[in-house]
């Protein structure tokens, strides 16, 4: 059994498997020279070969526990026939959704529109590098997305004013949201996927009167599903207030925790395996602060079933001596 199954599902706290949100992507030179050809994002995440050598650049260089798909959440409203555009300093711009297009859409129809993503975790899947590690799929979680659908564009700070106004359309969307992300995750499971992450990265949006309609209710759908799969399934609420009140009722296998939270007090509320919390500016400092702040975590969780990671995705400009360094610690702990 891989370290992070043992983790998820034997709750072993004797070992601290490491894994890194956004460990394929910018701040690796290998990377950027495969962007650089590639200018269009969306075509990188659907072409199955490239896709796949990116899961894998990192497991090359570094001691890593998984590989998580080369992919991105809007591949999900991409597959439900939405325009998904990747702006350079800009983010992602998305077109008009056209709700009654995607009710009809078939399951075959979306399943082969975005199908490059399940043959690249069938070809991450197969290689040796893979031996006694998890390759990790995962979707946006509905609220996220949601977001990105209305609001047409990264939200950061804020919504659209209008965002809630039409009740019949959010309804509808969330409907069409559980039935796709379902079959999304079961295409990923089938292709090889041993653990799926469900992203909620606007889940700090949320105002606590909205919590079950929009967070609570639609994610522990589909946890339930995957896990029903006999998969497991890790949640990363980031910026939700209450952590515990999350996991009671959604009881996912694992959670994870952005770098804004109290790890201590995660680590007295939380029964179930925790993943993440560092902030990825520490890879931006010093090696002796990188030192202290890793050992922190590693100390809070030593006891506790627990994957490293940070509490949110690496940063562009992380130096990959940063994270081999980083690695090499949390191996040695």
């Amino acid at each position: 059994m891989s370290p992070i199954k043992n983790v998820l599902i034997n709750k072993n706290t004797k070992i601290n498997p490491i894994w890194i949100m956004r460990q394929a992507g910018r701040y690796l030179p290998e990377f950027r020279e495969i962007r650089k050809e590639n200018t269009d994002f969306v075509k990188l995440c659907l072409n199955q070969t490239l896709a796949s050598i990116i899961t894998l650049q990192p497991l090359k260089r570094f001691e890593l526990d998984a590989a998580i798909i080369f992919s991105d959440i809007l591949m999900l409203p991409y597959g439900l026939n939405q325009k998904v555009e990747f702006k350079k300093n800009f983010g992602p711009l998305l077109g008009n959704f056209n709700l009654n297009e995607a009710m009809s859409l078939s399951e075959k129809d979306f399943t082969t529109k975005i199908n490059p993503i399940y043959n690249a975790i069938n070809l991450v899947n197969k290689d040796p590098l893979l031996k006694e590690k998890s390759t990790i799929g995962f979707v946006g979680a509905p609220w996220t997305l949601l977001v990105y659908m209305i609001n047409k564009k990264s939200p950061k700070l804020k919504i659209v004013d209008n965002f809630f106004n039409n009740a019949i359309l959010i309804t509808e969307i969330l409907k069409i949201l559980d039935r796709f992300l379902k079959i999304h995750i079961k295409n990923q499971i089938k292709s090889g996927a041993e653990v799926i992450q469900i992203f909620d990265s606007w889940a700090g949006l949320i105002e606590p009167t909205h919590l079950s309609k929009y967070i609570l209710d639609p994610t522990l759908s589909l946890v339930e599903y995957t896990q029903s799969l006999n998969v497991p399934v890790i949640c990363f609420p980031r910026g939700i207030k209450d952590y515990k009140n999350y996991c009671e009722i959604i009881k996912p296998d694992a959670i994870c925790i952005d770098y804004e939270v109290d790890p201590i007090k995660i680590r007295k509320e939380i029964k179930i395996p925790v993943q993440g919390g560092m902030d990825p500016k520490v890879l931006l400092t010093s090696r002796e602060n990188l030192k202290k702040e890793t050992k922190k975590y590693l100390d809070i969780f030593k006891d506790h079933p627990y994957i490293f990671n940070l509490g949110h995705g690496v940063l562009p400009e992380t130096d990959p001596k940063m994270m081999d360094y980083l690695v090499k610690m949390v191996k040695d702990y």
